[in-house]
């Protein structure tokens, strides 16, 4: 139980670091709105579609959530 808390926490780490890198440091938002639309958009528009993960054996997570559902529905 906790070796996968800690895998799940390793993820999470990394995700924001990446986030941290990519996209906001060094970056001053004049309001929070446009901080979290900037945020959002980073995970919607690009995390998510289109960057691979080696978690994931190297696709990003939209591809992995689509084999998913399709092995799910091949059961």
């Amino acid at each position: 139980m906790i070796m996968g808390y800690l895998i799940d926490q390793a993820v999470a780490e990394n995700f924001f670091q990446l986030l941290n890198r990519e996209r906001v440091r060094r970056k001053i938002y004049l309001t929070r709105n446009l901080a979290k639309q900037d945020v959002f958009d980073y995970i919607e528009m690009f995390y998510n579609p289109k960057r691979r993960h080696s978690v994931s054996a190297g696709m990003s997570p939209v591809i992995n959530e689509e084999q998913y559902f399709e092995r799910l529905e091949s059961v």
